[in-house]
């Protein structure tokens, strides 16, 4: 053997755990390298559903967090969202914000979904501003709101859309607002403020709302204008009977808009005011009573007619009666629908006196009319 050279003699087992090896080896080598991914800056999408409304100084803001980057990546490191405020103009950066909210939670914003391909659901996020006095001070013009969602190292990839708001100033809700239930309806009643002095573009009124217990809408009961009274009312007569309500009322402050209507603007509510709309209220006692006696040729009777009564609620009428002397007594057994009836219980040689009562829904019964009498030959 010539000298230096290395000679190994290995047994059939190495050589074949040898060939494993090298053959491993060889097929790793000859995959093909994967696309390099650049890293994200997790900007988060802008927000696009901004939405801004107020009440008195306060500003109530509501938008969905987003939960995904500009690069459709999940959010994994969410930053606070800045408040972003101006008076007049459009915003076009942030500037000294008005206000912060914290990071949002992306996995409570985007939990799996119940059923395949089911649309996510949206984590709302919410911001209350009060309007500075010094911006109330520009009655025609308007506060515009964005916010900026950033990242963790406080860069983002621009403001959302703009929510504008009215600048002008609102004034306190009336006093001693109350609510009774008369026959002639809910009368709601309030002392009235000295009307604040005159602003060219703007206009005042009470706005009175109704919400019936056990729902979550409100409903007009009506408006009134700013007036030197002293006390104001106003008297709801499209409620419904044995219902509960609660009302409240707020001063309006109306912008004018060249072409446009009107921009409007709610000063802050009144304490609310809960009644029970129990009718205990009978209707009108009717009038216009006349008896007029028929019997010539036929069986004698007495035709009566009176003016109808226009109660809404209104079921019928009872018809009383009385010989002179005598005691008064009912004569239907049922109510009259109509204002009119027919007595053929008369007879001859006697005067009858006849009275008309109105009755309602809930049995409320009115007082009786006047007195009609009428001969019977």
């Amino acid at each position: 053997m010539a000298s230096g050279t290395l000679v190994v003699s290995m047994r059939p087992a190495d050589s074949q755990l040898l060939f494993y090896v090298l053959a491993t080896a060889f097929l790793a080598g000859c995959g093909a390298p994967g696309i390099p991914i650049p890293p994200s800056l997790e900007l988060a999408k802008p927000v696009t559903d901004l939405r801004a409304f107020r009440q008195g100084d306060k500003v109530y803001l509501a938008w969905s967090a987003p939960v995904e980057t500009t690069e459709r990546r999940a959010i994994r490191h969410p930053g606070p969202t800045r408040i972003c405020r101006s008076l007049g103009t459009p915003i076009t950066e942030c500037g000294l914000p008005a206000g912060e909210v914290p990071p949002a939670n992306a996995a409570q914003a985007r939990p799996l979904p119940i059923k395949k391909n089911a649309p996510a659901p949206r984590m709302i996020l919410s911001f209350t501003d009060t309007i500075p006095a010094s911006l109330q001070a520009h009655p025609t013009s308007q506060v515009t709101y964005a916010v900026e969602v950033l990242n963790e190292s406080h860069r983002s990839a621009g403001l959302s859309n703009q929510a504008p708001v009215p600048a002008a100033p609102t004034l306190p809700p009336p006093a001693n607002f109350g609510a009774q239930v008369t026959a002639e309806g809910v009368v709601l009643s309030w002392t009235a403020d000295p009307p604040p002095s005159e602003t060219p573009g703007l206009r005042h009124l009470y706005r009175v709302y109704r919400r019936q217990q056990g729902t979550n809408t409100d409903t007009l009961a009506g408006e009134l204008p700013l007036g030197n009274a002293p006390a104001l009312r106003l008297v709801d007569h499209s409620f419904e009977w044995e219902q509960t309500y609660s009302y409240r009322a707020a001063v309006v402050t109306l912008i004018a808009q060249d072409g446009k209507s009107d921009l409007q603007v709610e000063g802050d509510d009144t304490p609310t005011v809960t009644i029970f709309a129990h009718d205990v209220f009978p209707p009108p006692v009717p009038s216009g009573l006349q008896a007029v006696f028929s019997g010539v040729g036929q069986a004698p009777f007495v035709d009566l007619v009176w003016a109808p009564d226009t109660e809404a609620d209104l079921t019928g009428y009872n018809i009383f009666r009385r010989e002179e002397s005598g005691q008064l007594a009912k004569i239907n057994s049922d109510l009259v629908k109509t204002p009119n009836y027919r007595d053929t219980n008369v007879q001859s040689g006697k005067t009858y006196f006849y009275s008309v009562s109105a009755v309602d829904a809930r049995g409320n019964e009115s007082a009786r009319s006047e007195e009609a009498n009428e001969a019977v030959p």
